[in-house]
């Protein structure tokens, strides 16, 4: 077994210790014969301490990175998003009520709140009302104000949800994940929607513009195709929405899957907490639908991911091709297992090859595996832990999950 690899830094420190405290006491001792050990240990320990230093400053930088990242996202789209309560993005000027009645809907109004849309999600038995803001009124203001006027209604802001990978470099033509036994279990992805060179069974549109082809929904789908997924319903919740990604629209895109019988969706996007999605994968789980979601990008040092954080999502990290975690890597509150996510190559929208890096990755990967057991009528967390190679500390670990799957899925034909 390897061990992770800042508990790595902790046992080389303590070896090393354990070295040079007794031999330094005998170097003195003629007989001994022993050459000094400091001009061999003092390197080594300082060569541990300054690599020790190095992986503590990427972390800081990760979890830095994250804050400029959405500082960024927010500025460049003001007229579309603003942060909520909490700093977390999410639509600009409107928030959502959760199973209102229609004289609490008209309690809102009178305090002028205006109703965007109601809607229904039939499949995941919600119901949810988008009013738009006073005139004035920020997103953070409405959150304590709606709860006091409306008690015993959810409140909640639109939040959105970013991808968890990036496209590295073009590459060669025909280098994808190694294909596996086609799959009999549907795979429903939400992301953005593949271009027409990654074939699926049906796309369909959350957000306005739905159905434009993104490089990064491209690279999932491939992915799906290349591990052996025979059939992909794309859920797009981005579009051409500057505020796409939105919490109702991946509430809705579940609702369409679930309603379509897709018993494993994957989820490669990242965000926080929130009371629609969480009540829509709460749902969608006791329709027997198993979501499968990315840990995230942002570093150990980031919140806890959401989809991934929810209570029996399965939450997947990723690993290099030489088996050792993502120093980028995010956490969640629980993490099930690692696929491959770098060095692994997946089409663009253009149909052209990509070399890819990230849990965005990692995580259709795992999700094929799944689909494939489901379709052959296994218990996929059996299938899944039989197949799955022990990384780390043995047994399940906060850095590798219960272990690596699709194991050389990243190979290249």
């Amino acid at each position: 077994m390897r061990p992770p690899f800042l508990p790595l830094f902790t046992l080389l420190f303590a070896g090393l210790a354990l070295l040079a405290s007794p031999l330094s006491a005998q170097v003195s001792v003629p007989q001994v014969g022993l050459p000094p050990v400091g001009p061999v240990v003092d390197p080594l320990l300082d060569q541990t301490d300054r690599l020790a230093r190095d992986t503590l400053s990427e972390v800081d930088r990760l979890a830095e990175a994250r804050l400029d990242r959405i500082d960024r996202l927010v500025r460049r789209n003001r007229r579309h998003i603003e942060r909520d309560a909490a700093g977390e993005p999410a639509r600009r000027g409107e928030i959502v009520l959760l199973e209102a009645s229609s004289e609490q809907v008209a309690g809102a109004e009178a305090e002028g709140y205006r109703v965007i849309e109601q809607g229904e999600l039939a499949s995941l038995g919600m119901t949810f009302t988008r009013l738009a803001l006073p005139r004035g009124t920020d997103l953070d203001e409405a959150q304590r104000e709606l709860p006091e006027l409306l008690p015993g209604v959810t409140v909640a802001p639109d939040n959105l949800y970013l991808t968890s990978g990036t496209a590295m470099a073009p590459a060669p033509q025909g280098g994808f994940a190694r294909a596996r036994p086609a799959s009999g279990a549907t795979v429903g992805m939400i992301d953005g929607a593949p271009g027409a060179a990654v074939p699926v069974a049906e796309i369909r549109g959350f957000a306005s513009g739905g159905g434009e082809a993104s490089d990064h929904g491209s690279a999932i789908a491939s992915l799906l195709r290349g591990a052996g997924v025979s059939r992909v319903l794309a859920a797009d919740v981005y579009g051409t929405d500057r505020a796409g990604g939105n919490a109702v629209a991946i509430a809705q895109a579940l609702d369409w899957l679930v309603g379509a019988d897709v018993r494993v969706v994957t989820i490669s996007l990242v965000g926080p907490d929130n009371p629609i999605l969480a009540r829509a994968i709460a749902a969608a789980r006791r329709r027997g639908a198993v979501v499968v979601a990315a840990v995230g990008n942002d570093g150990p040092a980031a919140p806890p991911a959401y989809p991934a954080s929810y209570e029996g999502v399965v939450a997947v990290t990723a690993v290099d091709r030489r088996e050792r975690a993502l120093i980028e890597a995010g956490r969640a509150l629980h993490l099930d297992y690692a696929a491959p996510g770098a060095d692994i190559y997946g089409m663009d929208r253009r149909g052209r090859s990509q070399r890819l890096r990230g849990t965005s990755y990692a995580t259709p990967l795992v999700a094929a595996r799944l689909a494939h057991a489901i379709g052959n009528g296994r218990d996929w967390r059996g299938a899944l832990d039989s197949e799955a190679h022990d990384l780390g500390e043995p047994g399940p670990d906060e850095t590798y999950g219960r272990g690596l799957v699709c194991r050389g899925c990243g190979a290249r034909d």
